[in-house]
């Protein structure tokens, strides 16, 4: 064993908070250790995003705030999909980087860091390393989890087939991969037995899942296994990023049957102007958007359905943006996000004409999202004086706590602060009163 500390650093979406775990699983077998604090670590490795604008700025801002640590000797890998993308000009951009890998070299990570740490020279000079074009590959092996608590993110597939015109994912990540089906029930019997209540399965299309290897979209079917495997049910199982095509019947009632699979489903619809979706390359329409939302709130009553919509995408006209403020009127969804579209380099839709300005699409978005405001604060209403099941994350003074209802999805979705008896355990699930509601959160008091 060595004495090397190693400290993880994550930027973006929850697929990249797994990569970070297994990339600590690797290290660890290694016989390097994981540091709690930047401050105490030999090496800092920044995970960064790249899928949108704002998510660069973050990762890089991110970089830049921890290249401090290079005056006392620390080393700094940078990985991610920012990486996978511009690994030429984070070099010339950020000269404090030791090394810079894609989302396919974690796997070479002990490697990687061996060079540095022993003055490792490439091609000149400079004790510097890049790998960032290895054939895409699934991260496997042990992880560690690095924020340890009741929820832990499950990666059923990696990669993406479906190519929108304005993502850059497929280019970053590769072709769609699933992982499978006994791996993954596995490894949630894995995380179960170190106090897992929550497993969010998670991929960037977690509707595909399965159809690469198993000739069918097969995520019904996991869930069966999942809550039919007694080592491998938790409490809660969340599902995130699922496209509205493949919302099937079966996937439909694996979640209104099964008691374990949480009544939350996150839809990113995008838009809901057929034109629009016709540019971005979806293959929903708004006909087939509306009959998916009337099946999923007919067979599972009181679902929390989550989507994502882009303002200003090429050529949307104020019509377009009208369309989908009235759509948001009449479906008022429980859970809603927003972002303006920015244009990614080697995309389709970077190249079209009738670019609509930042600003213009500032100012949808914003709009859009103070719709959703109203339409949030009359969905929490209707809960007050109902008993709700909450998942307890965190305490705020002796006797307040915060945690989650089924219906909200870790970080990006409200919380419950409620009142409780000083000795209640967080990682544990308690009956709470509803006796308010915000534009976002709920409030109330244990049973």
């Amino acid at each position: 064993m060595n004495d090397i500390r190693v400290y993880i650093d994550t930027v973006g979406c929850y697929k990249n908070v797994e990569d970070s775990e297994r990339a600590a699983g690797l290290l660890e077998a290694a016989g390097y250790s994981i540091a709690v604090s930047p401050d105490m670590a030999d090496v800092i490795l920044v995970n960064t995003c790249g899928f949108i604008e704002d998510a660069k700025r973050e990762s890089i801002e991110r970089i830049l705030e921890l290249t401090g640590h290079k005056d006392r000797g620390a080393k700094l890998v940078i990985s991610g999909c920012l990486s996978q993308r511009y690994p030429g000009e984070i070099f010339d951009e950020i000269p404090e980087a030791d090394a810079v890998i894609g989302v396919n070299e974690y796997g070479s990570l002990p490697e990687i860091i061996d060079g540095i740490l022993g003055g490792a020279v490439v091609g000149s000079a400079t004790p510097r390393i890049m790998k960032a074009d290895s054939e895409p590959a699934v991260l496997t092996g042990e992880r560690k989890l690095l924020s340890p608590g009741a929820t832990a993110f499950l990666k059923v597939a990696e990669g993406c087939d479906n190519r929108c015109s304005y993502c850059a994912i497929p280019m970053i990540r590769g072709p769609y991969r699933s992982v499978p089906m006994e791996s993954l029930v596995i490894e949630a019997g894995s995380l179960i037995r170190t106090g897992v209540r929550e497993i969010v399965l998670i991929a960037q299309d977690v509707s595909a899942y399965g159809f690469d290897i198993y000739g069918c979209y097969a995520l019904p079917e996991l869930l069966k296994m999942l809550v039919d495997d007694d080592t491998s049910v938790p409490d809660w199982i969340r599902l995130m990023y699922c496209y509205e095509e493949r919302v099937t019947d079966e996937l439909i009632e694996a979640i209104a049957c099964h008691d374990s699979v949480c009544k939350y489903i996150d839809i990113p619809l995008q838009h809901i102007s057929d034109s629009v979706l016709a540019q971005m390359g979806r293959r929903s329409t708004r006909q087939s958007i509306e009959g998916t939302i009337t099946k999923l709130r007919a067979a599972v009553p009181g679902i929390a359905i989550r989507t994502t919509f882009m303002t200003g995408f090429p050529g949307e006209t104020e019509d377009d943006f009208a369309e989908l403020m009235d759509f948001v009127n009449e479906y008022r969804f429980e859970r809603l996000g927003v972002f303006a579209y920015s244009p990614e380099d080697g995309t389709v839709s970077a190249g079209m004409p009738s670019q609509v300005p930042r600003e213009i699409a500032e100012e949808r978005r914003d709009a859009l999202m103070l719709t959703q405001t109203g339409i949030s604060l009359e969905a929490n209403r209707s809960f007050i004086g109902r008993a709700l099941t909450v998942l307890v994350e965190d305490r705020e003074d002796a006797s307040t706590f915060v945690g989650r209802t089924e219906y909200d999805a870790p970080e990006i979705d409200g919380s419950v602060i409620f009142s409780a008896p000083p000795d209640t355990s967080l990682g544990t699930f308690v009956k709470v009163i509803i006796t308010d509601a915000m534009d976002y959160d709920l409030v109330g008091e244990t049973v």
